[in-house]
């Protein structure tokens, strides 16, 4: 009998595939029948493939077999890599591909020309909100796939980008969905904690994948804040707004305290709905008092609802200028006497530092080479210059070298359409 486990890998036996499933984040399906058929084909032996206690069980003497399939799993994981919670496919960004972390906005490092450097080690999400900016998780219906970049890869870009800006910085964990899915969530924090240029480690999280034990592990790694997304403290409405019947608001609020309990300060970051949740503010800022938020920064991030292009933009949505959302905000302050809640840059620490020198210029024609599929339909990632470039509305093929102009250049992130 022969058992194959992999590092942090478990298997499940659902029928006619076997399931691997990698750090609870990734997944990949492999075909029983062609597993048994390429063991047949290299050892002569019939086996039979199941799954015990997580580990691959095979069903034969023959010990060789271990290392054999092992091997095989491990060479053919990257073609079949799937997201556990979009179910979409999966681009593993390593050092080997040659991609570079600048450029984009989906995955990888952005300066907004601040200490605050954010890191999106992944994309995808496990929830659908109904006001989504970029039509993130299960119920999207524009995205095509999803990335995720190897830990050390995302480390040697950061560094490169620290020793620009400077000591004092913020690493922001974020991204075009939910940053805890990330599989190398606590690695990230941990290696950040030990970089010399680093004083603050937060991230942006709906909370729903949380647990007491993961609490516990990211605050020993070294988080200081987590900026947590809560819209509504009613059960229903709190599913319609993040647009899944599974959403659990009790737990939350429960790993909101936990958080606080562990030593991670926490915001509270409710999106403001006007006509919806707006009734709900007095409540929010209540238990952020309650559960001891905002010790080192303010407890409440209330951001106003925008519509966008590519989101998912609810009809029942009343929009209010920005004007009237911080006289709004002001008159909370006065009510409730939780200040601040017009926030400003100077409440988290942050300062103005010098971007990262541009790449290229508004308008300027330039040869790029085509590396990667985009995420939404007509859309490619090129390189050029060390940066990754979107390039829109686009018919290119992956090894294609184009001619672009380039439309959009701000806070780095370039966007590009074919000449």
């Amino acid at each position: 009998m022969v058992w194959v486990r992999l590092p942090h890998v478990t298997f499940q036996d659902i029928g006619e595939t076997i399931r691997l499933i990698w750090r609870n984040t990734l997944y990949a399906d492999f075909e029983k029948d062609e597993l048994e058929r390429i063991i047949t084909r290299k050892f002569r032996v019939s086996p039979e493939i199941t799954v015990k206690d997580g580990a691959l069980f095979i069903d034969t003497n023959y010990d060789k077999v271990e290392g054999y399939i092992a091997l095989y799993i491990q060479n053919n994981l990257g073609a079949l890599l799937r997201n556990r919670y979009t179910n979409r496919r999966v681009l593993y960004i390593h050092e080997g591909l040659d991609v570079p972390l600048l450029g984009y906005n989906a995955f990888g490092l952005i300066d907004r020309g601040t200490n605050l450097i954010q890191i999106r080690g992944i994309s995808g999400c496990n929830l659908s909100c109904i006001f989504c900016s970029v039509d993130e998780g299960p119920y999207s219906r524009t995205r095509k796939l999803d990335y995720v970049v190897d830990i050390d890869y995302l480390m040697r870009w950061f560094d490169d980008v620290a020793r620009m800006k400077g000591k004092g910085l913020e690493a922001h964990l974020d991204g075009q969905g939910e940053p805890l899915i990330y599989p190398f969530k606590t690695e990230l924090i941990q290696a950040l904690r030990e970089h010399p240029n680093v004083s603050v480690i937060s991230m942006q999280s709906n909370g729903t994948l949380l647990t007491d034990k993961l609490v516990e592990e990211m605050a020993e790694a070294g988080l200081d804040r987590v900026n947590l997304s809560i819209h509504s403290l009613d059960p229903d409405k709190a599913r319609m707004l993040m647009g899944m019947k599974s959403y659990n608001l009790e737990h939350v609020l429960e790993m909101a305290e936990a958080l606080v309990n562990a030593g991670v300060d926490v915001l509270i970051a409710p999106v403001i709905i006007f006509g919806i949740n707006d009734d709900e503010a007095e409540a929010l800022i209540e238990f952020a008092r309650k559960i001891g938020a905002g010790k080192r920064w303010p407890a409440l991030g209330f951001q106003n609802y925008v519509p966008y292009k590519f989101g998912r933009n609810p009809t029942v949505a009343k929009v209010i200028s920005f004007k009237d959302f911080y006289a709004w905000l002001k008159g909370l302050e006065e009510k409730t006497g939780m200040r601040p809640l017009v926030l400003k840059p100077k409440h988290f620490g942050m300062e103005r530092r010098e971007f990262i020198p541009l790449a290229f210029r508004p308008g300027e024609v330039i040869k790029a080479d085509v590396v990667l599929p985009g995420r939404i339909n007509g859309e490619m990632l090129a390189k050029a210059r060390n940066r990754l470039i979107e390039v829109i509305n686009t018919d290119a093929e992956i090894g294609d070298r184009i001619t672009v102009r380039i439309v959009r250049t701000r806070h780095g992130i370039y966007i590009a359409t074919p000449v």
